[in-house]
């Protein structure tokens, strides 16, 4: 299952540790953040400045990334 924009943050992060880099990667300190369980990965995108749209495309590379290992 693919994440979408309107997923929350803390569930995709719980579902798919392979996206926990991707979070890092981009400067969104939502790991452990009590936020993380009310922002959508949109929310949290925009919170700190960063495309939706890249960000959920690398939020997809990584998890395409954990499924081919």
């Amino acid at each position: 299952m693919e994440p979408e924009l309107d997923d929350i943050v803390d569930d995709v992060l719980r579902r798919r540790p392979a996206t926990i880099r991707v979070f890092l990667d981009f400067k969104l300190r939502c790991v452990g953040c009590p936020v993380s369980c009310f922002h959508s990965i949109g929310d949290a995108a925009q919170a700190h400045g960063v495309s939706p749209a890249v960000f959920l495309a690398a939020l997809r590379q990584a998890m395409a990334d954990q499924d081919s290992d």
